[in-house]
């Protein structure tokens, strides 16, 4: 059994899901997670687990060393630069790549107070227009930057409950009344307690999918009145029938790489 012959990336809820699909297939593989958060998060798999970030050269290098044959991309929907690697990597290697995209929620949705951005500089353009606490549910990879960009705002974090986030955070400049450690998913209503709670006059967030929370996440806003902007998601580097944005579409290909394989 080579576990080296798949190799899933990312620490994400969707590649542990896709990783049972594997499971039940019997399927061996490895599943690349960049902290020992997404080793967590993995839970009960009965693939091999490796954690530390994969770089282009590293990873082009795993993947000969290992004789993959197939790459499932199942990282964040905005982790953009590692998907950039993960491709680069597999063109190098000459392995299959598949992008796993986890389904949008709401794509048509439109409401005086959802202002869709492509960036976080127009974020923080629109930020500027509203009142001064700006609630980021949007992460703790680019808090530097919001910080940098909004600089006049009493920014709060929402971030998950790690000892390095939380120390990220303080080094930033977030204060204990700026500091949000929870882990999701959250519920409408807990959504609309919180942004009450924290007294939010903005709420920034990403188009993440159910696997993200997002349709809880923007409708307590709206409902409240509070200014939602979201950042939409970079589009995807893999297009085709590599692009799976379902479970059903991985499945199938699954079915299809099993009969060739």
């Amino acid at each position: 059994m080579n576990y080296g012959d798949v190799l899933v990336m990312g620490g994400t809820s969707d590649a542990r899901i896709l990783c049972q699909q594997l499971d039940a297939a019997n399927v061996a593989y490895t599943l690349s997670v960049a902290t020992p958060t997404g080793k967590q998060l993995a839970g009960d798999i009965k693939g091999q687990v490796r954690c530390g970030r994969l770089e282009r050269e590293q990873m082009i290098a795993w993947l000969q060393e290992n004789q993959t044959r197939w790459v499932i991309d199942a990282s964040h929907p905005y982790a953009e630069v590692v998907s950039r690697n993960i491709m680069n990597a597999c063109e190098a290697a000459g392995v299959l790549l598949s992008r796993y995209q986890r389904p949008e929620q709401l794509s048509g949705l439109t409401h005086p107070q959802l202002y869709t951005v492509q960036s976080i500089p127009q974020a923080c353009e629109v930020a500027r227009r509203f009142g001064d606490r700006v609630l980021l549910t949007t992460g703790s990879k680019d808090l530097a930057i919001w910080r940098e960009g909004l600089p006049e705002k009493t920014l709060l974090a929402r971030v998950l409950p790690v000892p390095e986030v939380i120390q990220q955070c303080a080094d930033l400049g977030f204060g204990v009344g700026e500091i949000f450690a929870l882990c999701g998913p959250f519920s409408a209503e807990f959504n609309a307690a919180f942004y009450r709670q924290c007294q939010a006059d903005v709420v920034i967030t990403k188009a993440s999918g159910a696997e993200g929370g997002y349709q809880e996440k923007v409708q307590p806003c709206l409902d409240a009145g509070i200014p939602c902007i979201v950042i939409t998601r970079p589009a995807p580097l893999v297009t085709g029938d590599e692009l799976l944005e379902s479970q059903a579409a991985f499945a199938a290909r699954l079915t299809r790489w099993l009969a060739a394989a």
